[in-house]
């Protein structure tokens, strides 16, 4: 039985979930299982599609809007906050039966930097997993503890991107 390992992939550059869905099908296309979540986004996206159908993940679903964090009003924030930690709290005792491989916890930093999540929620699932279960934290601005908690970290970097042109999000590409 190989140790899990702790990845994180930040940085304001593009790339972090697209890191994360690949490990993930790298995974689930070995024969391992993968508990896939992410916060801070709706069911709208193309890859949550790829991944509903793809054998060995388990993809948590999202609320159907999930408009950016910051625009939320106070009543949002609070319903949201609650349905954050009741999925957390739902992933980790799954996570934590040792049927999976591969946790992803896509977008979990921005949320734990929002005050969605406590951090210290996510360290203890980090020291409770399974000694078999790889886990995956993207987001920008990881803090100094997560950072510490971790076996890789990757950092995106971005040098050039089309939204500094007044691109939006592009259907297939960023969608």
């Amino acid at each position: 039985m190989l140790k899990g390992l702790i990845h994180i992939y930040c940085g304001d550059g593009k790339g972090k979930t697209t890191a994360a869905i690949g490990l993930a099908v790298r995974c689930a296309g070995g024969g391992g299982r993968v508990l896939f979540v992410s916060f801070l986004k709706d069911n709208k996206s193309g890859e949550r599609n790829a991944l509903k159908n793809t054998e060995n993940i388990e993809l948590i679903e999202n609320p159907e809007n999930v408009p950016f964090y910051k625009f939320m009003n106070e009543k949002e924030k609070k319903c949201y906050n609650k349905y954050c930690a009741d999925v957390l709290s739902d992933v980790s005792e799954k996570a934590s039966k040792g049927i999976y491989n591969m946790l992803v916890l896509d977008e979990i930093i921005p949320a734990m930097n929002n005050g969605i999540i406590p951090e210290n929620y996510v360290l203890d699932i980090i020291k409770e997993r399974p000694d078999d279960l790889e886990i995956i934290l993207t987001g920008r601005n990881p803090s100094e503890n997560i950072m510490d908690s971790a076996d890789y970290i990757t950092e995106m970097k971005k040098i050039k991107h089309p939204y500094d042109k007044g691109i939006t999000a592009r259907k297939y590409i960023e969608m």
